[in-house]
């Protein structure tokens, strides 16, 4: 017995430790999902969250009828939710085989516009992870590239030269006009032309079923979303157009920022006097450059991931909440979500052009993780502090108990010192302070 009870115990602190040694390997693997692009590879965390909390009383169809149950499998290349949450899966590109074809750009100081480009074409299968020649010798551009960006003085698709140097150009990304029917500020520069062309074709390599005739609408509204979210900034950027307009030259930054795509693809240029610690001479701009494309193709596909993967559906969601409004409340100016999570902001005010809504929406209803139902104002379009209407101030930093006295509103949590949010503990309660700010804010 005494032998049993031995090896008895042994077995279970094997097992034990066999256990333990499998959690800490799969703690170790959750954070981050491995997106390989070309050669390079870098990991971002696209986890999914569970409702959590009593679902509200049923008034509402979509809340009724939605359920937010998704799972995240942490894979190299995709994640994988339910499929009424995730339809859109990313496809792999790591295994194609690479190109016989050349890609020419100028050499010297390179800026994000063709490293961006140089980074687009290669997604191709026509240009996959292609050889790029740095030159601005047009002999060597003519006879030895297929295809051409950013140097040559030419802007030519039929003859794929991509230039926009050249005295007269003009081109602009269309539509011309942006959503909220201001001229666009900014000329194409590199990057930006070969979007133009080749933009869609590089969302539906990674994301096929975008070519469906039945997606054919959602891939024209990633491809749009696309350049309005990320491209035009660096277009902008490159053909000098100052983020202050013309007239206002009272007007100056309060801060500036240091961190965007244009100034860290700067950073990546052989510094002057820069010396290589291990070859003991400066660094060569070609591998320099090479990291340059492979930062702006991280963050390129870090956006499209998000629109396609969380915008898009997100967009339904929220599309059915809007016309659904006048359910939640009769003023059409409340806002219910069946969860909390999903990008709201830019599809409501992109949904209240699109249906012509003459009565612009102010507070939007919804779930946070441990189940609280919070009340949050919907901000002025272009304004990321200024609410079109915020709680009441009395409410403002006032919690709990305190604030179900002082709003005569029962299950109170919170209210932000700054109003542009608030909590209940239920959607009765959430709905009546909703109500009521209504009522308050248009006295």
């Amino acid at each position: 017995s005494t032998f049993l009870r031995r090896h008895c115990t042994s077995a279970i602190l094997l097992s034990t430790a066999i256990t333990a040694a499998q959690s800490r390997i799969a703690l170790s693997l959750l954070p981050s999902i491995a997106l390989t692009t070309n050669s390079a590879s870098f990991s971002t965390a696209s986890p999914s969250t569970a409702f959590i909390g009593s679902r509200p009383k049923p008034y509402h169809p979509s809340i009724n009828n939605y359920h937010r149950h998704p799972t995240t499998t942490f894979l190299k290349m995709s994640t994988t939710t339910s499929s009424s949450s995730q339809p859109y899966k990313r496809a792999k590109l790591s295994h194609l085989p690479p190109s016989t074809k050349t890609i020419g750009t100028h050499s010297g100081t390179f800026q994000a516009d063709e490293a961006l480009g140089v980074w687009l074409l290669r997604q191709l299968p026509l240009y996959r992870q292609s050889t790029v020649i740095r030159t601005r010798d047009s002999a060597v551009l003519d006879e030895k590239c297929d295809i051409v960006i950013d140097v040559g003085g030419v802007y030519d698709h039929e003859k794929l030269r991509y230039d926009h140097h050249q005295r007269g150009y003009e081109e602009r990304f269309a539509p011309e006009k942006k959503e909220g029917g201001e001229e666009r500020c900014t000329k194409l520069s590199a990057s930006g032309l070969v979007y133009r062309h080749y933009g869609k074709e590089v969302i539906s390599e990674y994301y096929p079923q975008l070519l469906t005739e039945e997606n054919s609408s959602a891939l024209e509204w990633v491809y749009g979303k696309m350049y309005n979210t990320f491209m035009e900034a660096i277009d902008a950027i490159d053909t000098g157009v100052e983020p202050i307009p013309s007239g206002h030259d009272d007007v100056e930054l309060q801060y500036r920022d240091s961190t965007g795509l244009s100034i860290r693809v700067g950073r990546t240029n052989p510094r002057w006097n820069e010396i290589d610690d291990v070859t003991g001479s400066p660094p060569e701009p070609d591998a320099r450059f090479e990291i340059a494309s492979e930062t702006c193709g991280k963050d390129f596909m870090s956006v499209l991931i998000k629109i396609v993967e969380s915008d898009l559906p997100a967009r339904s969601i929220v599309e059915s909440a809007v016309k659904k409004r006048y359910e939640c409340d009769t003023s059409g100016e409340i806002l219910c979500l069946p969860s909390g999570g999903l990008p709201w902001k830019s599809q409501v005010y992109e949904l209240e052009k699109d249906y012509a809504l003459e009565v612009p929406i102010k507070y939007v209803l919804y779930t946070d993780q441990a189940g609280m139902w919070r009340i949050q104002c919907v901000s002025v379009e272009g304004k990321a502090f200024e609410n079109r209407l915020g709680l009441p101030a009395d409410w403002r930093g006032v919690r709990d108990e305190d604030l179900s006295k002082v709003a005569g509103i029962e299950g109170c949590t919170f209210c932000h010192a700054s109003g542009f949010i608030g909590g209940n503990k239920s959607y009765e309660g959430v709905l009546e302070m909703a109500r009521f700010a209504l009522k308050v804010g248009k006295e």
